[in-house]
């Protein structure tokens, strides 16, 4: 054998560089379903279903198309698989088939890669890392960008992909004047809550996903989520139609409410294709010329079509670069020293707290909520609470179907955590309750009031988010853009109320017994 290709679950893409001078003669294609990579972190019953079942679709059409491919298959009775762990069915693999050299793209994940490289040195086979062809940027153009930066902006390197791939560009300057609309997508929906949002696209499940649900209800029953709302693209086709769907019905909107949040709508108008963005079953490139030829068929605003724009093409590869220019060193970043658990409630959703509960039952049903309940609901809970970043990112890693760790980990310890102390954000995002009051009816009806940061109704958003600031007081005061949060803490300690915030935070933190 010539090569043996490996294809990670992650990695379903079509048209990706290790079909290049592919020859079923004298090359292998390999895939694997792997119980440790589901159990590592108890993974949310639909990421198995999701990852499984798109690994399948794949396998299949490979087969089709008479390419030499060897799979690897759980089933719902251990005893029918080999029960080994990913390196374990690899080195089986390299002993009986001896190849002159293994060939992966490269993948999501450092400690796969890690993986990779010591089983490929064990059997002293050389191993040869393929670029990823279906990202906008590679990974040596970002080194490039951030080589002798002494902070990592994402808007200018956004404006330097907008400018190298023409997109809302007219000449050297951007459409309508401006490069980011950010201000004007921040809007909620107001008293009389989102209208016309219709019904999520839906798909109707085929043997092989029908298979792989019994399969998970059987051998995983007791990780963590619903299955029965199981509804995502697990096909190229599906994901096409998904980004179709989302283009004709939501875009227009998605702009102005992207920030919003509303009592039992978990969707909204947001795409919910990161999915089979991150599976690579929909390539980037067409989401942004789709956006983009709405905006000139005048069927969405600039705005919303922008914003769009600046999440794929601006802040995914941006998350990316930075996930492979600071890791191995990344994962081990703590900035604040944060050590506490997570509250068990983050695993069942069991609390009073309205907005926690609304965004951790939509988790656990659909392993999905939109950005600004990952970041500024949980997040900024966990972040203000004091929970250790790395334990977040493996909440988030077990919880969410769209999670692969290179986009995983500098969003959660990260942006959200502000555990690498700036690298991603420049600034912690943390709020009082009055954030979540405004972008959304979370409020109305929660036993605690926003306003409040000590006693019976004090909102734990509240309470831990001038405690998080106080005990992070000397730090936090040199950043420029927490001057005037940090003036009404000296504020709140020259009137003694700190100390009630203190003391009402820790009773707080000893009744979930998180420290």
């Amino acid at each position: 054998m010539r090569h043996l290709l490996l294809i990670l679950g992650d990695q379903l893409d079509r048209n990706s560089a290790l079909f290049d001078g592919y020859d079923p003669e004298q090359d292998l294609l390999w895939m694997a379903e792997n119980d440790h990579e589901i159990t590592y972190v108890p993974s949310h019953k639909q990421r198995i279903v999701l990852f499984l079942s798109a690994m399948r679709h794949f396998r299949d059409e490979l087969k089709d198309a008479g390419r030499q491919l060897q799979y690897h298959q759980l089933f719902a009775d251990k005893r029918k698989d080999s029960g080994k762990s990913f390196g374990e069915l690899l080195s089986q693999t390299l002993k009986k088939e001896k190849p002159q050299a293994i060939r992966v793209v490269l993948p999501g994940d450092y400690r796969v890669k890690q993986l990779l490289e010591e089983t490929a040195a064990e059997h002293d086979v050389p191993i040869d890392f393929l670029p990823d062809v279906h990202f906008f940027c590679t990974v040596n153009e970002f080194h490039k960008f951030a080589k002798g930066r002494k902070s990592l902006l994402m808007e200018t390197f956004y404006r330097q992909m907008r400018k190298k791939h023409d997109i809302l560009m007219r000449g050297d300057k951007p459409v309508g004047g401006t490069w980011n609309y950010d201000h004007d997508n921040r809007e909620p929906f107001g008293k009389e809550g989102p209208s016309n949002i219709g019904r999520p696209t839906s798909f109707s499940h085929d043997e092989i996903t029908k298979e792989v649900i019994q399969l998970v209800e059987e051998r995983f029953a007791d990780h963590p989520g619903q299955i029965d709302t199981f509804n995502l693209p697990v096909t190229p086709g599906q994901a096409r139609r998904m980004l179709a769907d989302f283009v004709k019905y939501h875009l227009n909107g998605f702009g102005k409410y992207e920030d919003a949040m509303w009592t039992d709508e978990p969707f909204l108008h947001h795409s919910r294709l990161s999915t089979s963005l991150n599976l690579k079953l929909l390539d980037p490139r067409e989401c942004v010329q789709a956006a983009v030829e709405a905006y000139k068929a005048g069927t969405a605003p600039l705005a919303s079509v922008e914003g769009f724009v600046r999440q794929v093409l601006g802040w995914r590869e941006f998350i990316r670069g930075v996930y492979w220019t600071q890791m191995p060193a990344y994962a081990e970043m703590n900035h604040f020293d944060h050590q506490a658990e997570l509250p068990s409630f983050f695993w069942d959703g069991e609390t009073d707290m309205q907005c926690i509960r609304q965004s951790l039952l939509h988790v656990l049903k659909y392993g999905y909520v939109h950005h600004i309940q990952r970041l500024m609901v949980l997040g900024n809970f966990s972040l203000t609470l004091g929970v250790h970043p790395y334990k977040f990112h493996q909440w988030h890693m077990a919880m969410y179907l769209d999670a692969v760790d290179w986009v995983s980990l500098p969003n959660t310890l990260g942006m959200s955590q502000h555990g690498d102390g700036g690298i991603v954000g420049t600034k912690p995002y943390c709020s009082t309750g009055n954030y979540v009051d405004k972008m959304s009816n979370f409020c109305q009806g929660c036993i605690y009031n926003h306003k409040k940061a000590v006693g019976a109704e004090a909102c734990p958003l509240t309470t831990f988010y001038w405690d998080f600031l106080d005990r992070h007081f000397d730090e936090l005061q040199s950043n420029m853009r927490m001057k005037l949060q940090m003036k009404h803490v000296e504020r709140k300690r020259n009137s003694g109320e700190i100390d009630d915030i203190r003391s009402h935070a820790k009773k707080l933190r000893q009744d979930w017994h998180v420290d």
